[in-house]
Parts: C-alpha cells; structure tokens; sequence
C-alpha cells in the first residue's frame, strides 16, 4: 500500500510526516461502523503491518464525535435476520478488526471527542494511546441491547488497562466512563480542550514516528505477547527482543548521537 495514494472508500485518510490519521466520517449519524467500513477497516490495519512507511496511526472521528459503535440500521437489524454460522462469521470479522490494530506495528493513537460508544469505546480501547476531550464519553453499552460484555476482545483487554473491577462495572452495566473517569482510571492518557485533541494526537503520532520504529514495533509485540506468560519467560523474551534491537542501526546512531551531545536522528533501520 501506497499511503500517499491510499484511497479508503469507507473513512476517512491523510498521510503527512509518517503519521497515517483515520477518520470515521459519518458525522450525521455519530460516525457508526458498517459491515463495510469494519472490513475495509480490518484490511487496512492488516496492510500496515507491510507499510513502513506509516510510522504511526491517529484514529478520530468527525463532527466532534468518535464513533456511535455498529449502525443500528445498517448492521443491527440484519444481525437478527442471520442464522448462527452468519453471526459467527460477523463476530469473528469484527474480532479480526481488534487482532489488526494491535498486530499492526505502529503504535495508534486514539482522539476521542463526544460519543465513544460499543464498536468505537473497542477501537478506542484497542489503540496504544487514547487522548480525550473533557466532552468524551466512553460506554461498552453491548447489555443494554440484550449482548454479553465479551465483544471483540474487550473482557481481555479492558480489565488490563483499567482493572478487573472497573471494566467489570462498565462491561455488566453499559454505563458511561466520563473523559475524568477515564483519565483517573487510566483509560485516557490525558485530557486535551476539543479543538486541540486532534492537533494534540497528531503530535504525539508524529513524536513517534520520529523515534526508533523498528524498536516501537518491538515495544508493541511485547507488550501484546506477555500478557499469558511467566514472568521468567517474559523476561527471556524482553531480553532476546533487546537483543534484537541491539543490532539496529537506529542504536548505534543514539549511541554516537549521544557521544557527540546531539539529538539522535532515527531511520527505523
């Protein structure tokens, strides 16, 4: 994939100084996924993982919302109309969505304004970094329309970021998270005026982009990969993946960058 001639039919795109922003863009309706928009979504999360020209992801929404989660019209109606291997290949499609971003290994960065709700609270949760406004309102609401919590991963990773309890109470109830809840709880890494929370996130996507990528990329995997194993095998992989890093040019240059008492310049290499 080309970033720079990337055309999504289904959000929105822009690509500038290695930062890839994906904006859903149904602002008329709180920008809701579709059957299509969730597919097109998962491929091109997919595709980044040979992209290494996108550094790092910014994912918002338009029209001062994120996402209001599934169209209740467009993909929840025809859910009660489909027989169950129907069903099953949905959840498993969405499911892939969540295994994308966080096999993909730029790091994504969330800018999360107004509704942030089911499908959108997971993509929200499934990025590395989520920055929010003071308006954001963040709700796992898949009870409330008769569902289980467990939707696309959330039972696994939510209690991770925020604590069995807390996604527990959020994942039975359907309840708002307030953007001061989340930032207590550790949902949001911090919490930026509406009109600064795009701009902000850009520019934390793009102080990444100018680190050390491969390293990020190494940083992610790990990060993913240890959740269910020891902590004596935890270490051994952190150490081979060290080891790993070690031998990039991007160490070396930090490394002479830091003899020379100047700011190291990363290529990902």
């Amino acid at each position: 994939m080309n970033p720079e001639d990337f055309a999504a039919q289904h959000f929105g795109w822009s690509f500038d100084a290695g930062v890839a922003t994906v904006t859903l863009n149904r602002p008329e309706r709180k920008n809701p996924l579709t059957f299509e928009s969730y597919a097109e979504l998962r491929d091109t999360f997919r595709e980044l993982v040979y992209t290494p020209a996108v550094k790092a992801v910014v994912v918002t929404g338009a029209g001062g919302n994120f996402s209001s989660g599934g169209d209740v019209h467009e993909i929840i109606g025809p859910l009660t109309e489909m027989d169950m291997p129907r069903l099953l290949d949905f959840t498993r499609m969405t499911g892939d969505l969540v295994k994308a971003m966080r096999g993909c290994p730029q790091p994504i960065v969330a800018a999360i304004d107004g509704v942030c709700v089911g499908a959108g609270a997971i993509m929200a949760m499934a990025s590395d970094l989520r920055l929010a406004t003071p308006e954001a309102k963040t709700a796992f609401l898949f009870t409330r329309v008769g569902l289980a919590g467990c939707d696309m991963g959330a039972c696994a990773i939510l209690p991770r970021i925020i604590g069995q309890g807390r996604a527990s109470e959020l994942l039975f109830t359907g309840r708002s998270m307030s953007a001061e809840e989340g930032l207590a709880w550790g949902f949001h890494n911090r919490l930026v005026p509406a009109e600064q929370v795009l701009a902000e996130a850009q520019a934390l996507a793009r102080s990444l982009a100018a680190g050390p990528t491969f390293a990020h990329g190494i940083t992610k995997t790990q990060l993913n990969t240890e959740w269910n194993v020891s902590l004596e095998t935890a270490i051994e992989m952190e150490a081979q993946a060290q080891a790993i890093c070690m031998a990039t040019q991007d160490f070396r240059r930090a490394f002479e960058a830091f003899a020379a008492k100047r700011k190291p310049e990363f290529k990902g290499d």
